[in-house]
């Protein structure tokens, strides 16, 4: 079939993009519900789906609501409007709850238990458990609470963003004659959700109560004389996204100080309730955060599943969790003299199977030298105990030019950033945030050192941020190179976004918003091309997003014509793989496991001399037209096929943990045929991390 009969633009060859990332989320909730993960792993994938629900809500539902009041009907190739796209989100995340508390109740809770870890209701308390409660609640909690009655002198409070929050149900009249019938409670931040009983109190095992339940048991002491006839949870999801108007803002630093506080007090999304909680009191919230019936979800349990989380942590049960790993330690002389390696070849590191120390040592040493003049760092989504950018302001100190590109606008990171951003102001290094209207989202590091008569560039590019947190749990690819093209170019980026001036021609790094967009479309048809003249071709590529509808269109042509193509994708891909006559030849996988999927490669294969990139840019419109990245190539042969086997081979291995994308956006997990061997591709880089050593 060719565009002549069926247009590409056609809507049904691409899926909604809310609702392939709904996708992605139930996925990552099967995980919970899979017997061969250890049962404190599979709590914290419900709780990742919780916390991801969350997010979805914040922004993505947040900017659709809005869509809806400005009348705005702007679509995307799938022609859903937004309307449309919150009915059919509702039903599906209806359903999704729904599954999550099942799985809670039914599956979790019980497994738990079998393992001596208990989640003891108040009916199961004893009665030296309840005196404990008591005390805790009088010492602990009481002291920090302020019931609030609502009356025309006390009108219904401004509720946190995701916050723990009770209504009550009230009969009688307080001291000075109020006759309230309704009163909230709100649980502050500074109060634990779960609650660790002590271990002689636990009866042999390990339990905990949560914090609903210690206010639920003393609740009538909150309204003295009164009559408390109910007592049921709540929380409210707010739009958190930023709005800076960045024509008219003089600093961008202290525009977002002011708008990271309204963040918690947005427009509400979502009102989530205890499920015992009667018709009229639900009536009455929905009323208070001007929500409609569709905005309610009612839950079986505790209302934020990800105050979970803290549960693994507290349990001491190696045997119920991944066992441990040591990363792959780099070789000695890496360690110790990082620049006289790289003057002898690149060096390729794969976290969080290897170490990502090296990238440390790479600052540090360079901070250390005194032969090294300047250093040029990106922050994205740095960490609060990275101490990279400690390093940084150690160099800045001590007289290097050290200059720091820091995103002020990564996501829920804002205010660290900040900070950051501050702390190296005042070491006296160079601060820019960026470029106003594109996001920083390049990760890069540059070293300027001096050796003899001539100066001489180090650079580190990766495809994950510069957070030693994140680099054990994110899969990520980084290079270390003094190669003196990517190094120019590296330079020629940063003087782009610490200067001003047209764009710099680069050599071999791609960057966008500058071509990187222009430059795939042209490598997918030249593999197009090579088809229809009956050459081999084949695009593999792997990344997190896949919603940039001409790139989609440009794979779906190489299809028609022939071109294997392979994607890894694990989040939300709105190409649709297997339509007969337009997308057959594409094969789309998602993996999840252990570890997030989080490195980007591109591979080309040029007529057996395959083009490989890796890059910090998925192929979605913000990383095309509306961030700073770089794609960067692996060029060394011996790198180059790490990245291939381990970016690209290993995933198409896998038959355990990975899920294939069917033709109308439904994913079907892939187990093995009868006889076939168990392959789980994070496992497998697990156990090269001998090689790694080597």
């Amino acid at each position: 079939m060719t565009e002549s009969v069926v247009t590409l633009r056609d809507p049904s060859l691409y899926f909604n993009r809310e609702l392939s990332w709904l996708e992605f989320n139930q996925r990552v909730l099967e995980l919970a519900d899979d017997p061969t993960i250890p049962i404190l792993e599979r709590l914290k994938f419900l709780c990742i789906s919780s916390s991801n629900l969350d997010e979805f809500f914040e922004i993505r539902v947040a900017r659709l609501k809005q869509q809806v009041q400005l009348e705005m009907h702007q679509t995307g190739p799938d022609r859903m409007s937004p309307e449309e796209q919150l009915r059919k989100i509702t039903e599906v995340t209806q359903a999704f709850v729904g599954e999550q508390y099942r799985l809670l109740n039914e599956v979790i809770f019980p497994a738990l238990e079998a393992e001596g870890i208990r989640f003891l209701k108040r009916s199961a308390w004893t009665e030296e458990q309840r005196k404990w409660v008591r005390e805790y609640f009088d010492t602990k909690v009481m002291p920090v609470l302020s019931p609030l009655g609502i009356d025309p002198a006390h009108p219904f409070p401004r509720i946190v963003n995701r916050s723990l929050n009770f209504v009550i149900s009230l009969q009688g009249k307080d001291a000075f004659g109020r006759s309230s019938r309704v009163a909230v409670v709100q649980a502050p931040r500074c109060l634990p959700r779960v609650i660790e009983f002590p271990e002689e109190l636990a009866g042999g095992s390990c339990a905990f109560v949560f914090l609903s339940s210690v206010i639920h048991a003393h609740v009538n002491e909150l309204f003295a004389g009164m009559k408390v006839d109910g007592c049921y949870q709540f929380r409210i999801t707010r739009n958190s996204e930023l709005y800076v108007d960045e024509e008219e803002i003089e600093d961008l630093m202290i525009a977002l100080e002011d708008e990271l506080y309204e963040r918690n007090y947005g427009e509400a999304v979502r009102l989530e309730v205890a499920d015992n909680c009667p018709p009229e009191m639900t009536r009455f919230l929905l009323e208070q955060v001007n929500l409609e019936e569709d905005d309610l979800y009612q839950v079986n349990g505790p209302v934020n599943l990800n105050r979970l989380m803290m549960v693994p942590g507290a349990v001491g049960r190696p045997d119920l969790k991944y066992p441990g790993f040591l990363p792959g330690t780099p070789p000695a002389d890496l360690r110790s003299d990082v620049f006289s390696v790289l003057q002898a070849g690149d060096v390729l590191l794969h976290h969080p199977y290897e170490s990502f120390f090296p990238v440390v040592d790479f600052v540090r040493q360079a901070a250390a030298d005194p032969s090294v003049l300047a250093i040029k760092q990106t922050l994205y989504r740095s960490d609060p105990d990275s101490p990279i950018p400690q390093i940084l302001a150690d160099a800045a100190r001590a007289g290097k030019e050290v200059t720091a590109v820091v995103e002020l606008r990564a996501r829920f990171d804002e205010a660290y950033n900040i900070e950051i951003a501050g702390r190296l102001q005042d070491a006296g290094a160079h601060v820019v945030y960026g470029v106003i209207g594109y996001k920083t989202h390049a990760k890069m590091s540059l070293v300027v050192r001096r050796e003899g008569e001539r100066l001489r560039r180090y650079v580190h590019l990766a495809t994950g941020n510069y957070n030693p947190t994140t680099a054990r749990l994110y899969t990520d690819f980084g290079l270390l190179t003094s190669d003196q093209a990517i190094t120019s170019d590296v330079q020629k980026v940063f003087q782009q976004l610490t200067g001003l001036g047209s764009a710099l021609k680069l050599k071999k790094v791609l960057q966008a918003p500058f071509g990187v967009h222009k430059r795939l479309r042209k490598l997918i048809r030249a593999e197009r091309e090579r088809a229809e003249a009956g050459e081999e071709a084949l695009v593999r590529a792997k990344m997190n997003a896949l919603t940039e509808p001409r790139l989609i269109q440009e794979l779906y042509k190489a299809s028609q014509a022939g071109v294997k193509v392979e994607i890894v994708v694990r989040g939300t891909c709105c190409l649709l793989p297997g339509i007969p006559g337009v997308s057959e030849n594409i094969r789309v996988r998602s993996i999840l496991g252990r570890f997030l999927e989080h490195s980007r490669v591109y591979y080309f294969h040029q007529g057996g001399d395959p083009l490989v990139y890796c890059a910090s840019a998925d192929w979605m419109p913000r990383n095309m037209f509306r961030r700073i990245e770089t794609v960067f190539p692996i060029e060394d042969p011996k790198l180059k096929k790490r990245v291939i086997k381990e970016g690209l081979d290993v995933h198409f291995a896998d038959n355990s943990f990975a899920w294939e994308l069917q033709s109308d956006g439904s994913y079907h997990r892939v187990s093995p045929a009868d006889g076939e061997e168990r392959v789980i591709s994070q496992t497998e880089l697990l156990k090269k991390l001998a090689e790694f050593d080597d």
